[in-house]
């Protein structure tokens, strides 16, 4: 099928500018936090709204019932509506199965944002099985075609394990800004918290005071600890004596913010490098877990943000936001022919529990079935 790419590709979606404010459209419930618009990300304010705050005084849970969860595939639905139900319509009507088909099928994973590497195996290897199995009724190309794609999934799905030898396991997140990395670190932390684990944050992020102050805000509502220093402050140092704090107090999860910045940005990157080498002189095997932060309805820009990032610190997780607010969600694909890094989390709303643990099956079987 390479004899299509050359033609589809002009079709490729071209690459969308990142807004450079922390915008948070996946809120942790705990905590409304409401950005408006400025154009220097140094000067951004944060007001924090206490409305619909619903939590346990003691034990710093939601008192909503989660059994009203809302489905994965509600969760996705435009996703669910822009990709996997163009192509089940693709198959509804296609009445035999030749090469226009099989360039129909490649059209629609270029325009979910599946990306031309992961679409070029995932079109072949469902060939492949046409021809072996001589497959002639469309539901079973269509099947065929689910299983290579759920096969392509499966590859980055690992959960996040805590290694409880480490003391404090350390997750150092990054990412550009606007991805929700913040809101991501907030959720992430609460959900461990709610598994019976002590948690610590580290405002690395000292490049803007309105992340600073976001973290302290939501920590105190949650009774977690953070280490913060002023505005402008050594990022790496901020990191390190949160490090010696969480040793010092038996924390078992230390997670760490850092400035949101373009990969373009060789000074900020510079300085991620920086705050790695200053962590192995607390630890010497921290981080142990390096989480980027991506934003799903980027596309192209995702790749390109971790390929960057992945030179200046060794990336050992993903975790992908926004995936509600997409009508592509085919980015999770390009991102495991790509690169093949664990995702670790989807995000796919404003609510902590909307921060789910990635598990292909499910994922796979929201968009499609």
């Amino acid at each position: 099928m390479l004899k299509f790419f050359k033609k589809k590709d002009k079709n490729k979606e071209s690459n969308k500018d990142l807004n450079l404010k922390d915008q948070i459209t996946d809120e942790n419930p705990v905590v409304n936090i409401i950005s408006p618009t400025a154009t220097d990300d140094t000067h951004e304010q944060t007001t924090v709204s206490q409305t619909h705050l619903q939590t346990d005084s003691n034990k710093g849970i939601e008192s909503k019932d989660v059994k009203t969860e809302i489905k994965l595939e509600k969760k996705l639905e435009k996703s669910r509506n822009g990709f996997g139900k163009k192509m089940k319509h693709l198959f509804a009507f296609k009445k035999s199965i030749d090469d226009d088909l099989f360039e129909d099928i490649e059209t629609t994973l270029l325009m979910a944002d599946v990306g031309a590497k992961a679409t070029m195996e995932i079109v072949e290897n469902t060939s492949k099985s046409v021809k072996r199995r001589k497959l002639s009724d469309a539901n079973a190309v269509y099947d065929a075609l689910k299983a290579h794609l759920l096969e392509l999934a499966q590859r980055v799905e690992q959960p996040l394990v805590i290694d409880s030898s480490k003391s404090p396991f350390v997750i150092l997140v990054v990412g550009v800004n606007g991805v929700g990395k913040t809101t991501t670190i907030a959720k992430i932390a609460r959900n461990f918290k709610l598994q019976g684990k002590s948690v610590m944050l580290a405002a690395g992020d000292t490049f803007r005071a309105a992340a600073v102050e976001q973290l302290k805000t939501w920590g105190e509502r949650e009774n977690i600890p953070v280490i913060a220093q002023a505005t402008g402050s050594d990022s790496a140092s901020v990191i390190f004596d949160a490090m010696s704090s969480a040793k010092a107090k038996g924390i078992d999860i230390l997670i760490a913010d850092t400035a949101g910045r373009l990969h373009t940005q060789v000074n900020l990157m510079l300085e991620l490098g920086k705050i790695g080498r200053v962590m192995k002189k607390n630890d010497e095997t921290a981080p142990h877990e390096t989480l980027i932060v991506v934003d799903g309805g980027t596309g192209q820009n995702a790749i390109s943000q971790i390929k960057e990032f992945n030179k200046t610190t060794k990336l050992t997780g993903i975790a992908i936001t926004k995936l509600d607010g997409t009508a592509k969600g085919g980015v999770l694909f390009n991102l495991a022919k790509e690169f093949g890094i664990p995702v670790r989390y989807i995000g796919v709303g404003e609510k902590s529990s909307d921060l789910k643990q990635y598990i292909a099956k499910d994922f796979v079987e929201a968009l499609l079935d």
